[in-house]
């Protein structure tokens, strides 16, 4: 039986932790890529391949050929179990938005738990069931994209902490990276790899026992929801007194009786302008072809490229940084070049933790100034005594911070650009750490940018949206892939050339986020003025003129 949403409500600091927790050991631990890779290619899967084709002794591993078709293959079930890791959000958001995240999150643990049983079977006889490995990361990516999407709304239930809140569940989704760099040192220390796999998938199911006993069936309303404050607020306040369930039940009657819905000021004209208590005034396709929605795609499909080549092609690049291209190396060459892969793939797996210390930083930039606004919900009708400091608009507030956000996270990405083309292992640590840093934080600033702008039951769908295209575009990582491993035999420069130039496209949308602030300012600031009372618009204009603000307390 699911709890309600009222229990769930004072369960949330535990739902919060599990889900971080869990979001470290089951999403998005896929993109820890490199150290599977090493294990996978350790176990044999499609060694076959190699069979007469042996590319260099330097790839013998426990017994097993490898090869460049053998990466080839193994590389298509990487970008196949990205993409669903992505793409799977839009269905997952319009599911989510109709029948909440409780039966997802069943979903996606089962999902993740029967991944881990079919990548252990497959190890048992590689040379014939390695075909398992692309149903295997498949259901892993949609099992992990399942669990991460459900835990984005439970920051709903922490109120002005929200976008921090947020940011710590992206944080542990990026982080989880993390996981198949852990699961290669117990590897490396002789544990076997089915018996990691199996216990992995024992762990799965404990999620999905914590799904069925805390998350309500229910979605969680958000703040500004009338439900938050009817069935949440009120609710505990009643829970603490220990009262009846019959009594809780009279007071949220009550409540409902006395409580009205907030009166729309007039009827939005832009998607963007809309306050999000009145979502049924702005249709779905109004919000999808609105400029921010356009411009975010082009911004997310470029940096998921770009972060999603980097993890798929990055045990080969550092191969090149170590051989340069030598196409018969000595055996000392060879040796250097697997002991420098596995130490540097250990270490950007290490580091993806760097995500979960980083992204409460995007969520403070997200949050930064929000308890000086107005509130949303507040009685436009009440007058405020003149003696008041102007509050700050909420909506123009969310737009200066997500702009602010992006911009500093576009920086981020084309510095790691830069730094992706030097030539030397050891200035390639930099790159892991900004490669980090802009995962987590674009993937923050994207979530915090819709829900400042759009309703909040196009939240789900628009996201999902957001997602599958740019997954469908950082398809495009495979090609990539080939042509770098082939034509440009290893050198992954003109690629890195391309992508870095690419990056630039990236500041397109603050400066839309700008432009249109600077919109809503005017827009403010001549509504607020044709409201004030004539005897006092010369008074009021001259103070304003004095002090070089705007009545909305931002300065000309």
């Amino acid at each position: 039986m699911a709890p309600s949403l009222a229990r769930a409500y004072r369960r949330r600091w535990w739902m919060a932790v599990t889900a971080i927790v869990e979001n470290l050991l089951c999403s998005a631990v896929l993109l820890g890529w490199a150290s599977l890779l090493i294990m996978l290619k350790n176990e044999g899967f499609y060694s076959h391949l190699c069979t007469g084709n042996e590319t260099s002794a330097a790839n013998r591993t426990s017994g097993w050929r490898s090869c460049v078709e053998q990466e080839e293959m193994l590389n298509l079930g990487f970008t196949i179990g990205s993409f669903l890791l992505s793409a799977a959000t839009l269905p997952l958001g319009v599911l989510m938005d109709r029948f909440g995240p409780r039966p997802l999150r069943l979903l996606g643990s089962s999902c993740f738990a029967a991944s881990c049983a079919m990548i252990a079977t497959a190890a048992y006889n590689p040379e014939v069931l390695s075909v398992l490995i692309f149903l295997a990361v498949s259901f892993n990516g949609f099992g992990g994209i399942c669990l991460t999407f459900t835990s984005l709304t439970l920051p709903n239930m922490f109120g002005n902490v929200r976008s921090t809140i947020l940011s710590l569940m992206i944080g542990s989704y990026a982080s989880s990276a993390v996981t198949f760099p852990g699961v290669k040192l117990i590897y490396d220390v002789g544990v076997s790899f089915r018996v990691i796999m199996w216990a992995w998938s024992g762990l799965a199911c404990l999620v999905f026992l914590n799904c069925f006993l805390n998350w309500p069936a229910e979605s969680f309303p958000a703040p500004e929801d009338s439900r938050y404050t009817k069935k949440v607020k009120m609710s505990g306040v009643v829970t603490e007194d220990h009262v009846t369930g019959d009594r809780y039940i009279t007071h949220v009657t009550l409540l409902e009786d006395t409580m009205g819905p907030k009166q729309p000021e007039s009827a939005p004209t832009h998607p963007q302008s809309a306050p999000r208590g009145q979502s049924g005034s702005v249709p779905l396709c109004r919000s999808m072809c609105s400029p921010i929605f356009l411009w975010s795609l082009i911004t997310m499909a470029m940096t998921q490229l770009r972060l999603i080549f980097f993890m798929g092609a990055m045990n080969k690049m550092l191969e090149f940084l170590v051989t340069h291209g030598d196409p018969n190396p000595s055996e000392e060459m060879q040796q250097e070049v697997k002991e420098n892969v596995s130490f540097y793939s250990s270490i950007f797996g290490t580091m993806q933790l760097l995500c979960l210390l980083t992204c409460p930083l995007i969520g403070y930039i997200m949050d930064w100034r929000m308890k000086e606004c107005e509130e949303e919900n507040a009685n436009t009708q009440t007058e405020k005594s003149p003696s008041d400091p102007p509050k700050r608009d909420r909506t123009v507030q969310k737009l200066t911070n997500a702009m602010r956000a992006f911009t500093f996270t576009n920086i981020l990405l084309v510095v790691f650009g830069v730094i992706s083309l030097v030539d030397n292992l050891p200035v390639q640590m930099m790159s892991f750490v900004l490669h980090t840093i802009v995962r987590g934080f674009i993937h923050s600033c994207c979530g915090g940018l819709y829900a400042a702008v759009y309703p909040a039951n196009h939240f789900g769908t628009l996201t999902g949206m957001q997602s599958m295209i740019s997954a469908a575009f950082a398809l495009l990582q495979q090609p990539l892939f080939i042509l770098m491993v082939g034509h440009l035999r290893g050198d992954p420069y003109w690629i890195n050339v391309g992508l870095l130039a690419f990056s630039a496209t990236g500041f397109l949308l603050p400066g839309y986020l700008f432009y249109h602030r600077g919109n809503l300012i005017r827009a403010r600031a001549a509504r607020d003025k044709a409201n004030v009372p004539l005897s006092q618009l010369d008074g009021e204009t001259a103070k304003e003129a004095a002090n070089g603000s705007t009545p909305n307390g931002y300065s000309a």
